[in-house]
């Protein structure tokens, strides 16, 4: 069964979430903090598909709960619930690895949507992991697995949230290609994404800061501008 964590601290919110999601099919295990959030995920063996989290959060707060389950799981998605004039946050959240957020207030049915979207890659990642059809690609100094979602530089192991791994794929799959920011964004987080373009952008600089060696020079991934950006190793 689809299995996802939820931690809000606010309960009228949280009862939200939950109700909306056991409606759409989902198992869901909630928590009332970041401390619980951790507990439970321990207590379950790491056995999620999907994390829901609150930023604003007495205690561990939404960003180190983020922080830790990416540290943990590579293959989890993660959508981080951010208030309307938090923008800040939302970049703070993607650059910590979280896969999407969502904007307070929200209908039930965004909700249910961006997670069912989410949930899709995930499952879609495991499937390529089992069924690998070529184990990895090559392009210069960089050598992508594509049945552990590895990324190696020189030899050397870089890891990949799940989102920054299909960007790479993308990426290697069309070398010196110019891609568009909404084909990156369809590919990626599918054509029933919601959301802002700018997600791409985030992910790209965070992409920058692990591949580059001067993230404020790049020379593998180029903006073009107007457009998006290229691979070029």
């Amino acid at each position: 069964m689809k299995k996802i964590l939820v931690c809000e601290d606010e309960a009228t919110i949280r009862d939200f979430v939950v109700i909306n999601l056991t409606r759409a099919g989902y198992d869901v295990v909630e928590a009332a903090s970041g401390e619980e959030a951790l507990q439970k995920y321990e207590e379950h063996g790491g056995d999620f598909d999907v994390a829901i989290l609150d930023i604003m959060m007495p205690g561990i707060d939404g960003f180190e709960v983020c922080k830790e389950l990416r540290r943990k799981n590579g293959g989890i998605g993660i959508i981080m619930l951010t208030a309307r004039t938090q923008e800040m946050d939302k970049v703070t959240g993607l650059m910590l690895g979280a896969d999407d957020y969502v904007t307070k207030p929200f209908s039930p049915s965004e909700l249910v949507a961006r997670v069912d979207a989410l949930h899709r890659r995930v499952m879609l990642a495991q499937q390529r992991n089992e069924n690998h059809f070529k184990e990895e690609l090559k392009s210069g100094d960089f050598v992508l697995n594509l049945r552990n979602r590895a990324l190696l530089k020189n030899g050397k192991m870089i890891e990949l949230t799940q989102v920054e791994f299909q960007i790479m794929e993308y990426f290697f799959s069309n070398p010196g290609v110019a891609l568009d920011r909404t084909d990156i964004l369809t590919h990626v987080w599918g054509d029933q994404y919601v959301g802002e373009e700018k997600i791409v952008d985030v992910n790209i600089r965070r992409l920058r800061m692990k591949v580059e060696d001067e993230p404020s020079n790049p020379k593998y991934i180029i903006t073009v501008w107007g457009l998006g950006y290229k691979w070029d190793a």
